[in-house]
C-alpha cells in the first residue's frame, strides 16, 4: 500500500499576522496534530512565491491510516480549535496517494 498524505493549505493574508500564526502552528498546532491524527511525520512550508500561503502536510502509512486519522472527533476538534484562534485565515485541504518516489 502506497503512502498518503493529508495537506492543508491556510491563507494567511496580513502580513501581520504571519509570525504570530507561525510560532502557533510550530508550538501548539502541528504537534497536536501529528499526536491527534496518528501520523508518522509532518512538514510545514510558506511558499516564496506568495508570502501569504502556508501548507502544512501530513504522511501516513498508507489510505486506511490516513482515513481513521482525519475522520475522527479528533479532526472537528483540530478544526475548531483553527477556528477560534484564527478566523480570518481560509483553509483548504486534500488528501494525496504516493504515486511514485524516486531517489538519486
Amino acid at each position: 500500500m502506497p503512502a498518503a498524505f493529508f495537506v492543508v493549505r491556510a491563507t494567511v493574508s496580513d502580513p501581520a499576522k504571519r509570525e504570530a500564526f507561525d510560532a502557533w502552528y510550530s508550538r501548539e498546532h502541528l504537534p497536536d496534530a501529528v499526536k491527534s491524527f496518528g501520523a508518522m511525520k509532518a512538514w510545514r512550508y510558506w511558499s516564496l512565491t506568495d508570502p501569504s500561503l502556508h501548507q502544512a502536510m501530513y504522511q501516513f502509512p498508507d489510505q486506511a491510516a490516513l482515513d481513521r486519522g482525519i475522520d475522527g472527533p479528533e479532526m472537528k476538534r483540530l478544526i475548531a480549535d483553527f477556528n477560534r484562534d484564527w478566523p480570518d485565515v481560509t483553509r483548504t485541504r486534500e488528501v494525496l496517494v504516493l504515486a511514485e518516489e524516486l531517489v538519486a
